[in-house]
């Protein structure tokens, strides 16, 4: 399985969520499933979720698209990262 693990510093997580929230349609036809959403205990404005990747390549041209971009800046993104991941198996 892959997912996508994200980290995005926002200016405000109230706005950030509200913008996140209402964008999971697209995150659905992009093939991307929310598994977890976390913030941050020493700073609850960074933010950290996970998607189960349904599609690679609609996940990435998703994530490459302008409108990503464009979403950032309104929910005041500061500064964030994403890697795509698979299960690599327990120890």
């Amino acid at each position: 399985m892959t997912y996508l693990l994200c980290r995005n510093r926002v200016a405000d997580f109230a706005r950030w969520h509200a913008v996140f929230a209402s964008h999971q349609a697209a995150h659905r036809e992009a093939g991307l499933r929310l598994v977890h959403l976390w913030r941050g205990t020493e700073d609850p404005n960074n933010v950290f979720f996970l998607f189960e990747v349904g599609n690679l390549d609609k996940a990435r041209a998703f994530i490459g698209h302008p409108d990503a971009a464009a979403a950032a800046q309104s929910s005041a993104v500061i500064d964030g990262e994403y890697h795509f991941i698979e299960d690599a198996g327990g120890y």
